[in-house]
């Protein structure tokens, strides 16, 4: 057997360079690292060595570095991945918030912090966290519950099997989502006589699951059988890549749609078939199909609390729930008959099963309905000297966008305001990280759009929380020189949870700046804040001026920060399903009994539609 002598991290990384995608090129496309005394000298001098082939970009923030290669991921539909490391302390927990973002959302990302010494000689080092009670603890395993897989290398042999297991996580469609390959600091500088064979290509082909018979059988009798049927489309679509059949399937049986976050952009907003977004930030053309279904048809989607209204919305005598899911996991929630599938392989033959049989299709008034009643509320604003409100930016935005341009956010106001009004028009335009709603992923995950995507226009939208949250990597975005604009809406606080408090009842405290504890007002130039960091930036007093500065902006070869101040009160008061959040049972609050009334009166609607 020929062999070749490289330390551990030398060995990783040269075997990552080599484990190719689908389309011949590598599946881990690069690494995100910030060095410390847990990896700098062992994967730093091995990353050193292949950075012509496996390159490494340093992050400000090992959250939001993290978050870059996640949303590189995303929008690449899981086709590529990045590796990110760091040390072994502050910096490894930094990382773990965004492994959770990875599993909820089921992405690949490949995480490697540093360890302790395996020896343990120097025991305990600089940043241990010492378990009194186990001494194989680190700080590491907090990465355990938020990893789909997870391992300790305490020996440098230990690659030989756990590197295949974590691409074949990396790249397996029912169990993709992130992993955590706990280095320890000493095992990456420990040489070892590894196979040559190792190191030979090997090509990852993305598993297209296969509908079990009996199961599509069941399924299509079930649909055959219905009378008003609906699809709801999540992120799985996307990630089979299976937007076209979803097309196809919906128009053939005439089978209206309804998008989640994730399945956002799967259809075009004026297909005939797409009735808009679902759930808590539902359009009400949506929520009234899902309201009349008897049969609802999960495709790629987890059924999150948001898109089924908290198990209030399919409130039809008797609906049935079949999950089109290529993870056994999501099919079978909720009493759900499962058809576990690649969404792709799994619409075509359920297509098939079909044969001709078609539905009654959906009344076109819905939606004119609802785009005659949200319309309004992203025009121009006739009074220029009223402040804006979020649903004016996203018409701003939407009407200076283009076919290229890809709106993302992640947490606070705008994902709902988003849902509901942004008019996608192909797949992946729109990119909303709602599984973790994660504040801070904002920028970063821009950052990592533009990477997957060069040539496509990049739209941040976040709020003045998220910004102050997570802001550094547009540091990093002009230091690489790529472009992305950065539209802030600055509503002075934490908007969306003021309106959540209200509406349950709560007295405003503590979300926006003017309900804080303070000694002196908060004020934050973020026009100046952006510019320090190297990008353009601009403030705006009013829509008008917010159009004229995106078109401006399309000028400017790296980060455009535009910043407007909003009104932190008004959204979009139509649409929308019940969402369960916990009413305190006492109060002396009269505004707090009148909500938990209202939330008893739910919870009875609630149980009725289950």
């Amino acid at each position: 057997m020929t062999t070749i002598r490289l330390t551990a991290a030398q060995a990783m990384v040269r075997w990552l360079s080599v484990q190719m995608a689908q389309d011949g090129t590598p599946f881990i496309t690069g690494c995100w690292g910030i060095f410390g005394h847990g990896n700098v000298a062992g994967l730093g001098e091995a990353l050193h060595g292949i950075r012509d082939t496996l390159p490494t970009w340093r992050g400000q923030n090992e959250q939001t570095m993290a978050h870059t290669a996640i949303a590189y991921a995303k929008q690449l539909g899981r086709a590529h991945a990045m590796m990110v490391t760091s040390s072994i302390g502050p910096g490894a927990l930094n990382m773990v918030t965004a492994a959770g973002v990875a599993h909820v959302n089921r992405i690949p990302v490949l995480f490697v912090p540093g360890d302790v010494f395996a020896t343990r000689a120097p025991d305990p080092v600089l940043q241990q966290v010492e378990d009194f009670g186990d001494g194989t603890i680190s700080a590491n395993d907090c990465f355990r519950p938020v990893s789909r897989y997870f391992d300790r290398i305490a020996r440098p042999e230990q690659l030989l099997t756990a590197l295949p297991r974590a691409m074949r996580t990396m790249t397996d469609p029912a169990e993709c989502g992130p992993v955590t390959l706990a280095f320890c600091q000493d095992v990456q500088a420990e040489a070892y006589d590894w196979p040559t064979s190792f190191f030979e290509p090997r090509v990852w082909r993305l598993r297209r699951v296969q509908p079990d018979p009996v199961e599509l059988d069941r399924v299509a009798s079930i649909i055959k059988g219905s009378k008003n049927p609906v699809i709801v489309a999540g992120g799985g679509v996307h990630y089979a890549f299976a937007t076209d059949a979803l097309r196809d399937f919906a128009a053939a049986h005439q089978i209206p749609v309804v998008e989640t976050q994730a399945g956002k952009s799967a259809l075009p907003w004026d297909h005939p078939m797409n009735l808009g977004p679902i759930g808590v930030t539902g359009a009400a053309s949506a929520n009234t199909v899902c309201a009349n279904a008897d049969v609802v048809i999960g495709v790629g989607t987890r059924f999150q609390d948001f898109t089924t209204g908290s198990w209030s919305l399919f409130a039809h005598p008797g609906r049935r729930l079949i999950s089109l899911n290529v993870a056994a996991y999501d099919a079978m929630k909720h009493g759900a008959e499962p058809l576990c599938a690649d969404a792709l392989v799994g619409l075509t033959a359920l297509g098939k099963a079909l044969g001709s049989q078609t539905f009654a299709p959906p009344s076109p008034a819905l939606k004119s309905d609802w785009f005659a009643a949200v319309d309004p509320l992203t025009a121009l604003p006739s009074d220029s000297n009223a402040l804006p409100t979020d649903m004016q930016v996203v018409g701003a935005v939407q009407r200076a966008a283009g076919t290229d341009s890809v709106v993302m956010c992640a947490a606070g106001t705008m994902p709902g305001e988003l849902h509901k009004l942004w008019k996608a028009t192909r797949p992946m335009s729109y990119h909303m990280e709602y599984g973790f709603s994660c504040m801070g992923y904002e920028i970063a995950g821009a950052l990592g759009i533009k990477m997957a995507r060069p040539d496509r226009d990049v739209i941040c939208m976040l709020g003045d929380g998220s910004y102050m949250m997570a802001n550094s990597e547009l540091a990093t975005a002009c230091m690489m020189g790529l472009k992305i604009t950065v539209v802030i809406t600055d509503n002075r606080g934490f908007g969306c949870i003021n309106r959540l408090q209200r509406h349950t009842g709560g007295a405003e405290f503590n979300n926006l700046l003017k309900d804080a504890w303070q000694v002196q007002p908060m004020a934050i130039d973020f026009r100046a804040h952006a510019e320090s960091m190297g990008a353009v930036a601009v403030k705006v007093a009013s829509v008008a001026e917010l159009e004229t500065a995106l078109a401006q902006g399309r000028s400017v070869p790296g980060p455009y920060v535009v910043v407007i101040d909003t009104d932190p009160y008004p959204s979009t008061p139509h649409g929308g399903a019940w969402w369960e959040v916990g009413v305190p049972e006492v109060s002396v609050r009269p505004e707090v009994q009148k909500a938990r009334a209202e939330f008893e009166k739910r919870r009875r609607q609630q149980i009725l539609a289950n």
